[in-house]
């Protein structure tokens, strides 16, 4: 019988360990892009983890949890300098400790409730699987709606598992990447065990007896490699054309009233003349609101008449004494006849929330973010021509909530709007890109995903790319994008999928402290 509450490492070695985990993590995102390396980060982390007492797995889990995100959202220094990016990081690993820890509990509790074996191993698995959903889960939407960057299935845009995605959701894959990796530590464990445990001269015979134990893991992740894709029907096409200025986008970038929108209509003049149902710009589309200012207003007229098609744009909007991030429609003939604004504005890039406690220990960096955007309240939908296009604003790509709501609402096509210049060319704007492969896969719907600076591209519902265009380049797509009103697992129970290995694991973590504690009286 393996005893799960003895350490694998001694602390020294498991603090080395977690250190490495975060890299090596990090390296199976874009843009390094080697997503077998997921795997391997998150064992490290398993193996850190085993075996420690609290205050050990709280210090492992902090440094991994650090490692990682230090390392992952590095990006993030460029817009407000490193203390923000620090204190995210910092916020980040304490939430990778707290999973840490229960994971840590998991390994010495489930055992001593439930005994050992292959049945119990199972189950110890799918806790630990389960336990790692849930604090990605809660890191996504507390506090001040969550940051749902770096969770480990973002890594697979293009692994095996990948077409998982349709099936499971973002949760559902995070989840089965931890059980698979559960499972083979599981099982490499026991075969060393058993291994040490036979006599010099009968080893060889044992090989059998390890291919055996290996079967488990090994099933296991055949399988979910060879899960079919989703069918997905396509229903006809939208023409659109999608325009990335390069212009002046950035916060801190010096540049004249205007810029950004001479940059757009520059951009966009290949447009003209050609057979569109659409014309997309990216947020950051305009510096100037055409809903308060005349020659914006007249400028978003020209476009959809030397276009022939509608508009979408990005446009920080003044309306009731608040402001918001926002997209707009604009109509040949009609102007603006819906607007988007942002569900899910940045806290401390976008608004401060509690800005006059937080401003007590930073007054400096407070007072650079001057304005507040609010959070918006209307649907994520447009309807342009009769086709519903879902629409949403930079990290709304990484909310689930946001992206399975807009095809509920019936979208057959998603817009992806970004402005990635504060970032320059880091891995921010290649790990966004990556996620939105991700969501067409997932929702089943093909994906713009159009951005100020790059990068940008159209992709298909079964994750494929139509085009793309370069990194800081005006340029335009072109493309008849495939529409879908096809409705994915991953959309019918991919939030209640989360909610339920999450909350079983939870579960069994409290039961089989109980179920021990009785045990031992």
């Amino acid at each position: 019988m393996l005893n799960k509450s003895v350490a694998v490492l001694p602390l020294w070695a498991a603090i080395v360990t977690a250190l490495a985990s975060g890299p090596v993590l990090d390296a199976g995102f874009p843009d390094k892009d080697v997503w077998p390396l997921t795997f391997v980060g998150i064992a490290l982390v398993l193996i850190a983890a085993r075996g420690r007492s609290v205050g050990g797995s709280l210090l492992v889990g902090f440094l991994a949890g650090a490692a990682f995100y230090f390392t992952h959202i590095q990006w993030a220094s460029l817009f407000l300098g490193p203390v923000p990016m620090s204190a995210l990081s910092i916020l980040e690993a304490m939430f990778f400790a707290a999973g840490t820890l229960a994971i840590t509990l998991a390994y010495r509790w489930l055992p001593r409730a439930f005994g050992a074996g292959w049945g119990s191993t199972l189950g110890l698995a799918f806790v630990v699987a389960g336990l790692w959903t849930a604090r990605e889960a809660w890191a996504s939407v507390w506090p001040y709606g969550g940051f749902a960057w770096g969770r480990v299935s973002l890594s697979q845009s293009q692994s095996p598992l990948s077409e998982l995605f349709a099936w499971l959701g973002v949760s559902g894959v995070s989840f089965v990447m931890v059980l698979v990796v559960t499972l083979t530590l599981a099982a490499v464990e026991y075969s060393w065990t058993r291994y040490r445990e036979v006599p010099l001269e009968q080893r060889s015979q044992h090989v059998s007896r390890v291919l055996r134990t290996a079967f488990v893991p090994v099933a296991i992740l055949t399988l979910l490699v060879n899960v079919p894709a989703w069918a997905v029907v396509t229903d006809g096409s939208l023409r659109i054309g999608a325009v990335q200025g390069n212009g002046k986008a950035a916060y801190f970038d010096e540049r004249e009233r205007g810029d950004l929108l001479a940059a757009q209509l520059e951009a966009t003049k290949p447009l003209y003349g050609e057979d569109l149902d659409l014309v997309i710009w990216p947020e950051g589309g305009t510096d100037i609101s055409p809903l308060s200012n005349s020659y914006a207003a007249s400028a978003f007229d020209y476009v959809t008449e030397r276009a022939g098609a509608p508009l979408i744009s990005g446009d920080i909007t003044e309306r009731d004494d608040k402001v918001y991030n926002s997209q707009l429609l604009w109509m040949p003939g009609e102007g603006v006849v819906d607007i988007y604004d942002k569900r899910h504005p940045v806290p401390f890039g976008e608004y401060v929330p509690n800005r006059d406690f937080w401003s007590q220990f930073a007054p400096d960096l407070i007072g650079l973010i001057a304005r507040d955007y609010t959070v918006g309240t209307s649907d994520m939908v447009f309807d342009v021509s009769g086709t519903t296009v879902g629409v949403n604003i930079c990290f709304d790509i990484v909310d689930d909530q946001i992206l399975t709501e807009s095809v509920e609402q019936g979208a057959r096509v998603i817009i992806a709007s970004s402005n990635n210049a504060d970032f320059g060319r880091t891995d921010e704007s290649a790990q966004q890109l990556a996620t939105a492969r991700i969501r067409a896969l997932e929702l089943g719907r093909s994906v713009v995903n159009i951005s100020t600076v790059g990068l940008s591209a159209i992709i298909a519902p079964d994750g494929t790319t139509i085009a793309e265009v370069p990194w800081y380049t005006p340029a335009t797509m072109l493309e008849d994008v495939p529409l879908s009103s096809t409705i994915t697992p991953a959309v019918v129970w991919g939030r209640e999928l989360e909610w339920l290995v999450s909350g079983i694991a939870l579960g069994a973590l409290i039961i089989s402290a109980i179920a021990g504690r009785r045990k031992n009286a």
